[in-house]
């Protein structure tokens, strides 16, 4: 699996910060580790530490960051109508699970794996497109 292209998603960086739940898994994995701008920003959004900033810059430097495109953010729009269709979720929940869907649809341009500790979100959106998938 060393030739696969990995996104983190955010939730696994906020298990690791807040509970270094994931210290021995993150080095270990094999691949192309590459950011997603959608990550990094929720990330920046919530850093109250200068550790965790420092960590977040440390993810900018060392790894090249990945960005929806134009057609991902209108085709992210046509995902939320379809669930919100489908599954009747709220406006709040629609707009959590928006930057879920951007962080999905970027990976798979690029034939990432999004690596995420946030199964039923991303099992839900895998439900609307594929792309490649890893539980932890």
């Amino acid at each position: 699996m060393a030739n696969r292209t990995v996104l983190f998603d955010t939730s696994v960086f906020i298990d690791h910060l807040r509970t270094a739940k994931y210290k021995e898994h993150i080095p270990a994995v094999k691949g192309l580790i590459r950011n997603s701008a959608v990550v990094l920003s929720e990330l920046l959004r919530g850093a109250t530490r200068p550790d965790e900033v420092a960590f977040i810059k440390s993810l900018m430097k060392n790894h090249p960051i990945l960005t929806p495109t134009e057609k991902n953010w209108v085709e992210s729009g046509d995902i939320l109508s379809a669930v919100y269709r489908e599954k009747g979720f709220s406006p709040d929940k629609l707009k959590n699970l928006h930057f879920d869907v951007l962080i999905a649809l970027t990976a798979r341009n690029f034939g990432a794996t999004v690596i995420t500790s946030n199964r039923a979100d991303f099992e839900l959106i895998r439900g609307y497109r594929d792309f490649g998938l890893e539980i932890w």
